[in-house]
């Protein structure tokens, strides 16, 4: 494994860990589930992240590029499946709220963080054997 790629999975493991801290802390603080489920994104974005530039030298990528190039990538990897492949786009949505919605939409739930998070794991694991 290239180094870059290896700094990726340190840093989607630092997200996964930091996502399942929120994750407790939001029994006492619901708010804290939309920071989790933000954290699984990001812990899977570093992991795909690692496998591009693992497969093509690409470093430096806007979350767009990272999840169009993902799929592309994930459609010719065949221990990838089709839940694995759809988390990252899907999950983006969780970075959204987030990051940038303050219309009050329906908040994130704890359960949708937890569920969020074991995907991540999930996602992450994947890859990693792929890049391994």
């Amino acid at each position: 494994m290239k180094p870059e790629a290896k700094k990726h999975f340190e840093k989607a493991g630092r997200c996964l860990a930091n996502g399942r801290a929120e994750l407790a802390a939001a029994a006492c603080r619901p708010e804290l589930a939309e920071d989790a489920a933000r954290n699984a994104y990001l812990a899977a974005f570093h992991a795909a992240k690692a496998l591009i530039f693992e497969r093509t030298g690409q470093a430096r990528m806007k979350h767009g590029t990272v999840q169009k190039l993902f799929s592309q990538i994930a459609k010719s990897e065949s221990a990838i499946t089709a839940e694995v492949r759809r988390f990252l786009g899907n999950a983006y949505d969780f970075k959204r709220v987030a990051d940038y919605d303050i219309e009050g939409s329906a908040p994130i739930t704890l359960a949708e963080a937890s569920h969020a998070l074991d995907e991540a794991e999930r996602f992450v694991a994947t890859i990693r054997m792929l890049v391994s």
